[in-house]
């Protein structure tokens, strides 16, 4: 285990931490997108049949051949990574990380986690979407609106992978389909009001003691990895954490200010919380 207490003496000094988050914290959940295995077969294993789905990815990007079948996978998926869902130890232990500092969360992982777990929905912008959200699939006009309640009575009404064609969500402006916030593709509205307060939390810190702490996050990512490694660069006092299994990437000009952690979250993240508690930081769970 490598020598957290310089982290942990960074996060004690910080006016606030910025969190960026990706597919690692996801898989660490127990929710792989990607992945052809038993989780999948357990709760998708007709669809994969019928379908040929390999992936969840694959099903929420899928054309599929009615909106009665769409929503029966929607309404599954969102069930169960969502309506069953219980804060996991790795979020439990990156709440007590951040404490009673301020934060804001940027993700692309959309299925509500941060939300599920206490973390304050006015300082989480999803960059691609969340599963929470419904838009007009066309769109025709730019409101968003709820879809966990009604995916959830979409669930019990599922039967042989439709749901009734009665309980089909439709756009209450023109009628026509809707979408997840999240698989809207094109299509998807953009968040401006989570933009808005992102730059404002961007802004209330400019010059400050800001630590950057990015969760399973590999160095191919354009919308998180590389925009935040950028904020580093600018922010002369800003320390960037980066913990990813197998894969370490910090950009030569904010090596002297980053520290790179290479390992499993579900490790590395409450070792980080006793290096903390441990030191007496005032890392106690909100």
């Amino acid at each position: 285990m490598p020598d957290l207490k310089p982290i942990a003496e960074k996060i004690k000094e910080a006016d606030a931490i910025l969190i960026g988050t990706s597919n690692g914290l996801s898989i660490t959940e127990g929710l792989h997108l990607f992945a052809d295995n038993a989780a999948f077969d357990e709760l998708f294993g007709d669809f994969k049949q019928k379908y040929s789905l390999r992936c969840i990815l694959q099903g929420m990007m899928a054309g599929w051949p009615s909106e009665e079948e769409k929503w029966a996978f929607w309404a599954r998926l969102i069930h169960h990574y969502c309506g069953q869902y219980q804060p996991t130890p790795v979020m439990n232990d990156l709440k007590a990380i951040v404490g009673e500092k301020d934060y804001f969360v940027v993700t692309s992982n959309g299925e509500g986690h941060f939300e599920l777990c206490g973390f304050d929905p006015t300082k989480i912008y999803e960059i691609e979407g969340n599963w929470f959200t419904m838009q007009c699939a066309r769109p025709c006009h730019d409101t968003f609106y709820s879809s966990l309640e009604v995916a959830e009575k979409l669930s019990v009404a599922e039967q042989g992978g439709h749901v009734p064609t009665e309980l089909v969500p439709r756009c209450p402006k023109c009628g026509g389909p809707m979408d997840i916030h999240m698989g809207a593709g094109q299509r998807m509205i953009l968040d401006t009001a989570a933009q808005a307060r992102f730059q404002n939390f961007l802004k209330t810190y400019h010059g400050k003691k800001l630590v950057v702490l990015e969760l399973g996050i590999g160095w191919r990512n354009q919308l998180i990895k590389a925009p935040m490694m950028r904020l580093v660069a600018s922010e002369p006092n800003a320390t960037y954490v980066t913990i990813n299994l197998g894969e370490i990437y910090i950009a030569d000009n904010i090596k002297e200010k980053s520290f790179g952690l290479d390992g499993r979250l579900d490790e590395l993240l409450p070792a980080l919380r006793e290096a903390c508690e441990n030191d007496d930081f005032g890392a106690g769970s909100k």
